[in-house]
């Protein structure tokens, strides 16, 4: 690749980027529907054209933006599990459980534009390219959830009969429940002040006790 062309691709690749987190700063504040290119291109100081020579549409800008979300939330949620791997007391399921919810809701602390951009899409009724990048992130959510609570099975920490497709979408209901509570309220702190306690009755519902 020429010199110049790696520059063009440098420049369009920190463009792109810009304009993502630009996104979803403005859409912590208002309805993603109602961002338009022009509020992207002022909030990175370019031109509205010049938003269309990174991305071909605002669709795909928000494409972008979901892919952003998938990569960076499920890179914090399988680190989170990680350094549980990695612990000198052994690899507690329940315990890294727990961190993945912590660390969802962290992401959530910092990114609060994340749950408008999700939600608003999950409204349409009909099938989007944008719908389908949300559910192939929840599927690998729910995998991750899923093996989680099988390990924890396996380890005989569950309570007798527990069912884990039903523990993991309880699981994933208590996390959008606070993300919820969040979009209502417009209290980020106050989501992260409630996580412990709704972990700890979601624990208890699915071992009989309250800590891992």
């Amino acid at each position: 690749m020429s010199r110049i062309l790696q520059t063009a691709r440098q420049t369009t690749d920190l463009r792109q980027s810009a304009l993502v987190k630009a996104a979803l700063r403005l859409a912590a504040q208002r309805c993603p529907t109602d961002i338009t290119t022009a509020d992207l291109a002022q909030a990175v100081g370019i031109s509205q054209g010049a938003v269309f020579r990174h991305f071909s549409s605002k669709q795909a800008v928000w494409l972008a933006v979901l892919d952003w979300v998938s990569e960076h939330l499920m890179h914090d949620l399988h680190a989170a599990v990680q350094s549980r791997h990695s612990s000198s007391e052994g690899f507690n399921p329940l315990a890294a459980l727990q961190d993945v919810f912590v660390a969802h809701v962290d992401f959530v602390v910092s990114h609060p534009g994340v749950p408008r951009v999700v939600f608003q899409e999950l409204q349409h009724a009909e099938e989007t390219p944008l719908k389908t990048a949300v559910r192939a992130l929840m599927e690998q959510y729910r995998a991750l959830v899923i093996e989680l609570l099988l390990n924890a099975k396996s380890q005989k920490l569950l309570a007798p009969d527990t069912n884990v497709p039903s523990a993991a979408v309880l699981f994933l209901g208590s996390v959008q429940g606070l993300v919820m509570q969040l979009l209502v309220s417009g209290q980020v702190q106050a989501m992260a002040a409630q996580a412990p306690g709704v972990f700890a009755i979601y624990l208890r519902g699915i071992t009989l006790r309250d800590t891992p």
